[in-house]
């Protein structure tokens, strides 16, 4: 007998089911009602995202907290967004959402900046429906990391417009990532080769 796929809901697969479904891949998220599997990470993707998340944890102020492949969960009254949720690559969240070590997800209203490193497997997530979602979620910034032959990678800043719930590309930097959202922090890129 061959493997056995649970049948999704009507109203499609939200963050919970992440922990309610045996046997998902790691790498598993709900987008738009539906269960998404990730490919294995490249080299590229993993030493970015833990070089960029070191990053942030040393310029982070003691009101946030910096997390790693953790669910965003919308508030289900605000009707901005679909009930799923999502996880990008890293997120700053306040510090006053964060209740233990067994936390997986936080709120949407607690969320500042997500950060996404494009991958070739999940270039279109990482560029269109994600970024999309996050925007319509209220989330102030966002940042998407691309991937390059060598050197530093370029890393595109964006921040909300509150009004188009959209969000307009503030610029891109590569090296040194100096911004003063959500806290001012210089984040050093020019490791990168030397760390794959």
């Amino acid at each position: 007998m061959g493997q056995r796929w649970p049948r999704p809901p009507v109203e499609g697969y939200v963050v919970e089911d992440l922990l309610a479904l045996p046997g998902l891949p790691r790498h598993t998220e709900p987008i738009d009602g539906s269960l998404v599997f990730s490919a294995p990470q490249s080299v590229f993707h993993s030493t970015v995202t833990d070089l960029l998340g070191a990053e942030l944890r040393r310029c982070r102020t003691s009101g946030f907290r910096v997390v790693r492949e953790a669910a965003v969960v919308p508030d289900r009254r605000n009707g901005l967004v679909p009930d799923s949720g999502v996880v990008p690559d890293i997120g700053v969240v306040r510090a006053s959402a964060c209740t233990g070590r067994d936390q997986w997800s936080y709120p949407v209203a607690d969320t500042v900046l997500v950060v996404e490193v494009v991958s070739p497997d999940s270039e279109a997530r990482d560029i269109g429906t994600k970024p999309h979602r996050y925007a319509a979620a209220g989330i102030p910034s966002f940042w998407r990391v691309e991937s390059r032959e060598s050197g530093p990678p370029p890393v595109h800043l964006f921040r909300l417009d509150p009004v188009n719930r959209s969000y307009a590309h503030t610029g891109a930097q590569r090296g040194v990532v100096t911004t003063g959202v959500p806290f001012r922090m210089e984040i050093d890129l020019t490791r990168v080769d030397e760390l794959l």
